[in-house]
C-alpha cells in the first residue's frame, strides 16, 4: 500500500522512473562485465564446449548466460528496493512537498526565455571577445618584454 498514495504522484513518478533507469542501466553494465571477466559467466546456458547453441531470448535479443541472470536479479532487486524506499514516509512527503512547491511557481514565458537566452549568449560572447584580446594582449607585451 504506497503512503499517501494520490499525493506527489508526479514527482515520485519522476524520481522513481529516472532512479529505476539508472539502476537497470548498472545491471545491464554488471551482465557486460561479469561476461568479459569470466568466460563461465559469459557462456550461454546449454551451449555445447565451443560456446554454440544454448538458450536465447529472441524478444530481447540477448542470450541466457549466468551473467544475464545475475544482472537480471540484481536489476530487478534494485528496482524493487527502490520503490520501497521511495515510499517510505520521510522519503514520500519530501517528494509530496516538493511538488505542491512546484505548483507554486510561476513559470517564465517563451518570450522571457528566449529574451533571457539571448542576453546571457551575448555577454558570454562578449565576455570571450574581452578574455581573447587581454590574453593576446598580454601575451605580446610578454613577449616584448622577455625577448625584445
Amino acid at each position: 500500500m504506497a503512503y499517501r498514495k494520490d499525493q506527489g504522484r508526479m514527482a515520485r513518478m519522476a524520481a522513481f522512473w529516472s532512479l529505476a533507469i539508472l539502476a537497470l542501466w548498472g545491471a545491464r553494465a554488471l551482465n557486460i562485465q561479469l561476461g568479459v571477466l569470466s568466460k563461465t559467466l559469459g557462456t550461454r546456458l546449454g551451449a555445447d564446449e565451443n560456446g554454440v547453441g544454448g538458450l536465447y531470448l529472441p524478444v530481447l535479443g540477448v542470450g541466457v548466460t549466468p551473467a544475464f541472470l545475475i544482472a537480471t536479479l540484481v536489476g530487478a532487486a534494485s528496482v524493487f528496493f527502490l520503490y520501497r524506499w521511495l515510499e517510505k514516509p520521510v522519503n514520500a512527503d519530501l517528494l509530496i512537498d516538493t511538488e505542491s512547491e512546484l505548483r507554486k511557481v510561476t513559470w517564465p514565458t517563451f518570450k522571457d526565455v528566449v529574451n533571457s537566452s539571448l542576453v546571457v549568449i551575448i555577454c558570454v560572447v562578449f565576455l570571450m571577445a574581452f578574455l581573447a584580446g587581454t590574453d593576446w594582449m598580454i601575451a605580446r607585451v610578454t613577449r616584448l618584454l622577455w625577448f625584445g
